[in-house]
């Protein structure tokens, strides 16, 4: 039963677009030539792998969708598991990814629209437009739920166009060299490969978390994370599949697709490319202020966050504080830190955020039954598999990325203890 008063204004097409928007950001567009580069003829494939391995834990988060229909996601799945102070710290780890990556991508964006405005490419100008940009898109959140939605609709058809035409046009130099068994000998790294582009596939899980705007949530977001992972899974082996075709010497490039749509486009195909890139980075930003603002307004609701997060819109009832802090915080982030750094310690804290939200649903799980709810076959195997992936994958990050990590950890600790003593 729903305790929220939102407005349900997010459909099925909606929520696969917070999905691929959460999912296609700036990563693809540099991804085949480092793949290329561990993998060989061979990295198409590991895309599949990569796939496979995601898709336990989506599977988890699908599952646990089918159980709430309010707005907070992995608030109210480790809330339910494992009480307040679980939930909080779940909560503020991928909180803290979200914001670390709006940061990151605000970075990558700035790259992509300098080769259209290159004197935004000097510091000052730099910041200024980061700043610029993150309050505009703060705005369209707060305005309304419903036109950010049609915001991130709108451009998750602009983003995925032009991949489709690059894939398109690629098809009459697709080769069959990736088909032949020995190409597995030109994986250099088996685990740096895997671990390098299975990042591609973080940042599903903000579709789960406005659930309590979400039209039919316990059916529709379980459809939409599955239909989107097959859909992406496709199209990055598509995409790595052209580009090694295409670019025999694919991983000397910098900016493999552009280079790869110079030669089955022309001039044509690197503008459309890096109008993608601009595309597909904006619908992302979009997406985290979307999702990870409605994180600490749900935090709050729960007694978690001082009440100033839980202010909303009179009117379209989008969360105003709670954006606020979000984009001011980001902001900081983007002019002070670099994209590796801060990417690296949004896919780390996310990662363990997920441990704990599937551990929620082991937890939870007598009580789905005890429903009538369909629960994942196999009984506990699928979560225990995805929560070593996940451990796996953490466990390949550097000791600073780890230590910087436990730092935002230990801090939401002492947030989570302030609040409760001034309560």
């Amino acid at each position: 039963m729903s305790k929220n008063h939102f407005n349900r204004v997010i459909g099925r097409f909606g929520v696969a677009a917070l999905a691929i928007n959460g999912l296609i950001g700036a990563g693809i567009f540099a991804l085949p030539a480092a793949a290329a580069d561990i993998a060989g003829l061979f990295s198409p494939w590991m895309f599949v792998l990569c796939s496979l391995l995601m898709a336990t834990i989506i599977i988890c988060f699908a599952q646990l969708s089918t159980g709430f229909d309010d707005n907070g996601g992995p608030v109210a799945y480790t809330e339910k598991a494992f009480g307040h102070q679980v939930a909080f710290q779940t909560t503020w780890l991928l909180y803290v990814g979200r914001l670390t990556a709006l940061a990151a991508n605000t970075n990558a964006l700035l790259f992509y629209l300098s080769q259209f405005i290159p004197v935004i490419s000097e510091p000052i100008y730099k910041q200024l437009v980061m700043i610029i940009i993150l309050c505009l898109l703060g705005r369209v959140n707060i305005v309304s739920a419903l036109r950010a939605m049609r915001f991130i609709q709108a451009i998750t058809l602009l983003k995925l166009i032009p991949l489709l035409i690059f894939i398109v046009f690629g098809f009459s130099y697709l080769t069959n060299d990736i088909f032949f068994i020995e190409n597995v000998n030109d994986v250099k790294d088996f685990d740096g490969a895997l671990l390098l582009l299975i990042y591609a596939y973080i940042g599903f899980e903000g579709a789960v978390v406005p659930a309590g705007e979400t039209k039919n949530p316990k059916q529709k977001i379980a459809i939409a994370l599955i239909g989107t992972l097959l859909a992406t899974s496709v199209i990055y082996f598509f995409i790595q599949w052209t580009s090694i075709s295409v670019l025999p010497e694919l991983s000397a490039t910098n900016t493999p697709m552009s280079d790869v749509a110079q030669v089955t486009m022309g001039e044509v195909g690197v503008l459309l490319m890096t109008l993608s890139a601009v595309f597909s980075i904006s619908g992302n930003l979009t997406v985290v202020i979307f999702t990870a603002s409605r994180m600490t307004q749900s935090l709050a609701s729960l007694g978690q966050l001082p009440k100033w997060f839980t202010k909303t819109h009179e009117q379209h009832q989008s969360p105003i504080n709670s954006t606020y802090f979000l984009v001011i915080v980001a902001g900081l982030l983007a002019i002070t830190g670099s994209f590796v750094w801060l990417a690296i310690i949004s896919s780390l804290a996310r990662l363990i955020g997920f441990m704990i939200s599937i551990g929620a649903l082991i937890k939870l799980k007598k009580e789905y039954q005890e429903q009538g709810l369909w629960f994942l076959p196999f009984g506990s195997a699928i979560p225990l598999l995805s929560m070593l992936i996940c451990l796996w994958l953490a466990t390949q990050a550097s000791i600073n990325s780890w230590l910087m990590t436990l730092l935002f950890m230990v801090f939401g600790y002492a947030l989570f203890q302030w609040n409760k003593r001034v309560k």
